[in-house]
């Protein structure tokens, strides 16, 4: 059995701060009184333990309140990402059965021929109070949350993550990263996001202060980061990048209070590492999914310099092992463990995630002699040209060293003679010509690797946790 994290966390320490957002803060003893109080309101409105809610909102203090409630309740919750088209969202919640929606008043959406009730967060607010019997303890095969897969391949897939698959994935990064009782992780991802509800597990799991905010600001983070107010922090390479690109404009340094900056979402250009160390930021990359409950793998802060590019080995429960071919050492990646999704809902419910235990990620990785992984990129998006195999992180992390290059995507294009061959997107931060690029790649690359058209955007497609989709730039093609 596995305790209500929020009812046994507000036992044990209830004075001490579990979230702070603007000047505000609250207690976890206040966190569990706003929760209850939505979890009563919730009965009111005849939803039932065991029931499946869609919830829909942004990254405010009232979400936290909506996410925990809605734990206290019982009910399953479909996570759903605000940055999808109404027709997505409506797709998605047709597949989940869900029975209500929840929404933020500041949501735009507007859901015409719904065919369930829409619940906004005033009216859930508005509402009376019913009794409620809260369990102080959840079997581990309990469902507490679902989220959808980006679909890059198909229909996205509604992933169902367990009581089990959260705690254990909030216990296995504990020991790797250790805990002070002054943590306080600052979290910019999306609470929709594995990312960023593993945040709120984490807090309620270690007694542990989260510092929210709605959305990322590089210049807001770079101040609590060189003042020393928040100790940790999760990344992808975009907002990485940005951080970046304002603690080198002002001479900033992080503060020797800040701990840990996870960095996931796919590589990490080695030249953003580099960067970062020479702010004092404590980068260390870590690797996980949807359906692992956010990390699998994290490389330990006293490797983080000698293993630079790699996502480090499995954390504690965890098992990794490379699905190779008989004279290569790269293959996909394959993961066990507790924190593995048991399965799908909707349309999917009926593929297993697991073969013989292994999950398949679709990633394209190595463990090196030591033990540590290192992901190449996403199956998908590998160029097969002229025979040869091309990632295209591997361009793009050479393209980011580039002085004047601030961003890069990299994708297969069609081509008669090769069957395939790279071409590049740049964001740049000053006046580049294609053939100063072209001369650069040929210094670091294999010439079947330097891409054969260059294109000058202003941004890079990417989704609500800042991922480059590669599948966009083809599309642009």
């Amino acid at each position: 059995m596995i305790p209500n994290w929020l009812v046994q966390r507000a036992n044990l320490t209830p004075n001490r701060i579990a979230l702070s957002f603007d000047e505000k803060e609250w207690t976890f003893r206040q966190l569990l009184d706003e929760a209850t109080n939505i979890a009563q309101k919730l009965r009111t409105n005849g939803l039932q333990d065991g029931q499946r809610i869609a919830l829909l909102g942004s990254s405010t203090p009232d979400m936290v309140f909506m996410i925990h409630g809605c734990l206290l309740a019982g009910l399953e919750i479909v996570m759903l990402n605000a940055r999808l088209t109404s027709s997505e969202l409506k797709w998605q919640l047709a597949d989940s059965e869900a029975v209500a929606l929840l929404l933020d008043d500041q949501s735009s959406f507007q859901f015409t021929n719904l065919s369930k009730p829409i619940l906004s967060f005033s009216d859930i607010h508005a509402s009376g109070k019913s009794e409620l019997s809260m369990v102080d303890r959840w079997l581990p095969s309990k469902t507490l949350t679902i989220m959808y897969t980006s679909g890059t391949t198909g229909f996205p897939k509604g992933v169902r993550q367990t009581a089990e698959n959260h705690t254990s994935s909030a216990l296995s990064s504990v020991l790797n990263l250790g805990l002070t009782e002054h943590d306080c992780w600052l979290c910019t991802m999306p609470l929709f996001h594995i990312s960023g509800f593993s945040i709120l597990a984490r807090s309620v799991i270690y007694g542990m202060t989260v510092r929210l905010y709605e959305k990322f600001d590089e210049y807001a983070v770079a101040d609590e980061i060189q003042r020393g107010q928040v100790t940790r922090m999760s990344v992808v390479a975009a907002s990485l990048q940005r951080l970046l690109m304002v603690m080198e404009e002002q001479n900033l340094y992080a503060s020797t209070a800040f701990l840990t900056m996870l960095a996931g979402g796919g590589p990490i250009p080695v030249d953003y590492l580099r960067r970062a160390r020479e702010r004092r930021l404590p980068v260390l990359q870590t690797y996980g999914m949807t359906e692992t409950s956010s990390q699998t793998a994290t490389l330990s802060a006293e490797d983080a310099l000698r293993k630079i590019g790699s996502a480090g080995k499995p954390l504690f429960f965890n098992q990794i092992k490379i699905d190779v071919s008989a004279n290569d050492a790269v293959g996909e990646v394959l993961v066990a463990g507790p924190h593995v999704t048991p399965g799908y809902i909707g349309h999917a419910a009926a593929v297993s995630p697991t073969t013989d235990g292994w999950f398949p990620t679709g990633d394209i990785g190595y463990v090196d002699e030591d033990g540590y992984l290192f992901i190449v990129d996403r199956r998908s998006d590998l160029i097969i040209s002229g025979g040869e195999n091309i990632y295209p992180a591997e361009i793009e992390n050479i393209l980011a060293s580039h002085p004047l290059v601030v961003e890069a995507g990299v994708c297969g294009q069609e081509d008669e003679k090769w069957g395939s061959v790279p071409v590049a997107f740049i964001v740049s931060k000053g006046k580049i010509v294609e053939s100063d690029l072209v001369a650069y790649c040929k210094q670091h690359l294999a010439g079947y690797k330097v891409p054969k058209a260059f294109h000058f955007v202003e941004q890079l497609p990417r989704n609500a946790s800042n991922k480059l989709v590669r599948r966009k730039l083809k599309e642009w093609l």
